[in-house]
């Protein structure tokens, strides 16, 4: 697969990570996304793709692309054998500035773009792409059209310094010490929330942990997992199993069985490190 990505300029790369073009035959027909403390907007180029959000939702397709608030659980993508996009990958509170909706609306619940931004301006945005002369000028473009929908959002400020805080400690800090060093109630932080990310600032520290927790396993070694929860501050074993089960459906255990099976059968592929082979 072709992967071309870049930080977009500011005042974008305080609310996204990164513009990034997709083109190719994806590893596995179905990948698991294990929830992560961040958002997702894709403009589908290719044929449609499938997203099913939890195993109590129907499969849902997307034909002109999807966006993705902060998940709290793990979404499967069915890709065709060939797929072809542009995306952005959002930190928790950087889609709130292009939403015509509270966040809390679309957890867990992803959209088509066109139900975000209207059926002409993405079909609009669609052709301006598919005619680009390759993926910077496609990159450059959805730039531009991100920096053209940029909207004020009150509590943003707020939203943001707070998670950059629970960012930065990986999710280990007291909730009610950051609405007390804020100066705002946890009722009115939590609202807030709500509004620009979708989830309360406890389920977002829940989610940076899981993250850093995964992110230092090395499938390749030995796991010691009495020490891997001790480290990441969960109480013992059990709880670390749980929240484990709770974010991507597997035990440890068998996620790690899975990422083997993928770095096994597709060493070195562009898209190694968080999805996971579904079928």
């Amino acid at each position: 697969m072709e992967y071309v990505s870049r930080v977009p300029r500011p005042p974008l790369d305080g609310l996204i990570d990164d513009l990034y073009y997709l083109e190719g035959a994806p590893p596995y027909a179905r990948l698991m996304l294990p929830p992560m403390p961040a958002a997702l907007l894709i403009v589908n180029l290719g044929a449609p793709f499938r997203i099913r959000a939890g195993t109590d939702i129907e499969t849902a397709e997307y034909a002109d692309g999807c966006v993705v608030t902060m998940p709290t659980r793990a979404l499967e993508f069915g890709y065709p054998p060939g797929t072809r996009s542009v995306g952005v990958h959002v930190k928790p509170w950087g889609l709130a500035p292009f939403l015509p909706m509270p966040a809390a609306e679309l957890c867990d619940r992803p959209v088509t773009v066109e139900q975000v931004w209207g059926r002409p301006a993405i079909a609009e945005l669609r052709d301006r792409l598919a005619t680009a002369a390759g993926p910077y000028e496609m990159l450059t473009l959805l730039e531009e059209e991100l920096m053209r929908r940029l909207c004020e959002t009150a509590g943003l400020g707020l939203v943001r310094h707070t998670s950059s805080v629970i960012a930065a400690t990986s999710g280990a800090v007291a909730i009610g010490d950051l609405s007390v060093a804020v100066g705002v109630s946890s009722t009115h932080l939590a609202q807030r929330f709500k509004e620009l990310i979708g989830v309360t600032p406890k389920r977002l520290a829940r989610t940076y942990r899981f993250a850093a927790t995964v992110f230092a396993i090395n499938p390749a070694g030995p796991i010691d997992w009495g020490d891997l929860a001790g480290g990441a501050g969960y109480f013992d074993q059990a709880h670390f199993g749980h929240e484990f089960r709770a974010f991507t459906g597997l035990t440890p255990t068998r996620y790690v069985e899975v990422r083997r099976r993928f770095l096994r059968e597709h060493p070195g592929h562009v898209l190694d490190g968080w999805p996971l082979p579904a079928d």
